[in-house]
């Protein structure tokens, strides 16, 4: 039986459910949603299910669903059919281009009853594992009715949404109990699950696994020459308020080098370049094909799918999402695995065990306001030798991570089919 408070949940997303074709459809209009694609999210699929065992893996966006790549990789094997949906535009264009031959992509179901149905009664999944915060009611209560082994990885849940579930506390244990496996990303996303009535595994952050970012050679060599000779400080995936602290830090270190913004949303470049234009920056947008000449003192690298290569050809990444309150931060171990030496703002609570290990490894550096970001980025960009032992520590503590996919397979291995 589910408690009252879910039961109204099913209700009112019922009645909300003829909604739901209306809203896609205005989503679509303003680019939030694949046109082509929105049935999908009504949970209607657009290829059929090929027989046999279906493993099911789920990330939200960018980050989850680009750490469930190595469990992808993995599980991909001759007899099984591998099923990965996600939420998002951007991811599902990643996944397109980074999931292993056959393995099938499809948006997730809005958590409508009656979406949640078609999906569940077409793919037939025999495992499912959701990576990090994804508790929708409705999917997660009617896949475990099916007799879905339900997994939820590398989970992550903050003060805040712990906070939310208290106040619903039968809600909350009925849906961790429909998980046959719930591993918590770090200690204090553990210690809030199991207050809410979760019987936890041990620690996975599946964040820590993963093969280098890939690039293509080519466009490397092109960027590298169009470069030249001058150092490069890449301000990776930036958030509205950050490009304005990082490029004024980088003037300030009075340093001869490049400044790349890639903004975490590509949409935003015109934005970004603007500001950078009004600081007073030269500035050219990839996007637009504006070339990076001897004279470009700032390149807006608002594409995607080409972290890869603008890692590669950075000397410095300062990390976006950590110079601005409430978006705490993103993977470090992206630069990490490329050597790459990192900075990073206060703001870091996504990525906070992580980080921790990384500063005592002295793998990263914490830069608490902008004139200690003006002082590191003017000490890397001119002590080549402080800079390379920086990286080196980076990439040696990403390279120790790669024990965490033989921990989660073993411990999945249970709920898989054959």
């Amino acid at each position: 039986m589910r408690p009252l408070s879910l039961a109204l949940y099913a209700a009112a997303t019922g009645l909300a459910e003829p909604l739901a074709p209306g809203l896609l459809a205005r989503r679509a209009a303003q680019g939030k949603e694949d046109p082509a694609r929105v049935a999908e999210r009504l949970g209607r699929a657009s290829v059929a299910r090929p027989p046999g065992p279906l493993v099911w893996l789920h990330g939200v966006s960018v980050g989850e669903s680009l750490s469930l790549l190595p469990l992808a990789q993995a599980l991909n094997t001759p007899g099984r059919t591998l099923l990965v949906t996600s939420g998002t535009r951007t991811s599902a264009e990643l996944l397109a281009s980074r999931l292993p031959p056959g393995v099938i992509h499809q948006y997730a179901p809005v958590d409508g009853p009656k979406a949640v149905r078609r999906f569940l009664d077409h793919w037939r999944p025999d495992a499912g594992v959701l990576v990090e915060s994804e508790l929708w009611p409705n999917l997660i209560l009617a896949a475990k009715a099916q007799g879905v082994k339900l997994a939820l990885v590398s989970a992550r849940m903050t003060q805040a949404s712990a906070d939310g579930w208290a106040r619903a506390p039968g809600a909350a244990r009925a849906l961790l109990s429909a998980f046959d496996l719930v591993l918590p990303q770090e200690a204090q996303t553990e210690a809030r699950l199991t207050r809410l009535g979760a019987r936890t595994g041990p620690q996975l952050n599946l964040k820590v696994l993963g093969e280098p970012l890939p690039c293509d050679p080519a466009e490397l060599a092109r960027l590298k020459a169009a470069i030249g000779e001058r150092k490069v400080v890449l301000a990776a995936s930036t958030h509205p308020g950050e490009e304005e602290i990082i490029a004024r830090a980088f003037r300030a270190a009075e340093v001869e080098a490049l400044l790349i913004v890639a903004p975490r949303h590509p949409e935003r470049g015109d934005a970004v370049a603007k500001l950078l234009r009004d600081q007073g920056f030269k500035t050219a947008r990839r996007s637009a094909g504006e070339p990076l000449s001897a004279d470009t003192q700032a390149y807006v690298a608002d594409t995607l799918g080409e972290m890869g290569l603008l890692f590669r050809a950075a000397d410095v990444a300062a990390m976006g999402g950590s110079f601005v309150p409430d978006i705490g931060g993103h993977n470090p171990l992206e630069p990490a695995r490329l050597g790459v030496p990192i900075v990073t703002g206060p703001y870091i609570f996504n990525a906070a065990a992580t980080y921790a290990q990384m500063f005592i490894e002295v793998a990263a550096i914490e830069t608490p306001d902008p004139a200690t970001l003006t002082r590191d980025l003017r000490g890397l960009l001119t002590q080549p030798l402080i800079a390379r032992r920086i990286g080196e520590a980076a990439l040696t503590y990403a390279e120790r991570q790669g024990a965490v996919l033989d921990e989660a397979l073993a411990l999945l291995k249970p709920l898989l089919p054959a």
